[in-house]
């Protein structure tokens, strides 16, 4: 069963750019949909893809967002998307886990748990680590340009602006 892989934060859901770097929102009210994701995501959906949120979260660990806060924004997701599932890291690079992007941990136990292929797979990001966990899984990757402050360290396939575009290209394979 092939998959999209997609990032929350960037992707899905609006960043707060400070300095060049995105950060993600630590308040529920804060966490907004961009433009055409509704549609986007049922578009895929009905096509027959499944969708699989694969987010890191690290300011959970550093006490900058409360764990509950993290459920309640996954909570709203799933409520207003069209997702199979929501892995999350919580950790820091000091953590050393298998699970932190750019490792493909969230990934691979995610296709292995639900059945999923990642040859057919896509990952959707929009920072450089998310490119190199779907390269890493073994996935097509889609990069979403924002023009951070970042290098890319691996090639995507495709690069697109935003979430609809995307899916126009996925859908178009």
């Amino acid at each position: 069963m092939r998959a999209v892989f997609l990032d929350r934060d960037g992707v899905l859901t609006r960043s707060e750019t400070r300095d060049g770097k995105p950060f993600a929102p630590r308040r529920l009210e804060d966490l907004e949909l961009l433009p055409g994701v509704i549609e986007a995501t049922r578009e895929l959906k009905s096509a027959g893809w499944r969708l699989v949120v694969v987010t890191n979260q690290p300011d959970v660990a550093t006490g900058k967002l409360d764990r509950a806060v993290l459920d309640a924004m996954h909570e709203r997701l799933r409520r207003e998307l069209p997702l199979d599932d929501i892995r999350v890291c919580r950790h820091v690079d000091a953590d050393a886990c298998d699970c932190r992007k750019p490792k493909p941990g969230l990934l691979t136990n995610a296709a292995r748990e639900l059945g999923l292929s990642l040859a057919e797979s896509f990952m959707v990001g929009d920072r450089w680590r998310d490119v190199s966990a779907g390269k890493a899984a073994g996935c097509r990757t889609i990069f979403v340009d924002y023009g951070y402050a970042e290098v890319l360290r691996d090639a995507p396939d495709f690069t697109v602006r935003n979430l609809p575009e995307a899916v126009r290209i996925i859908l178009g394979q």
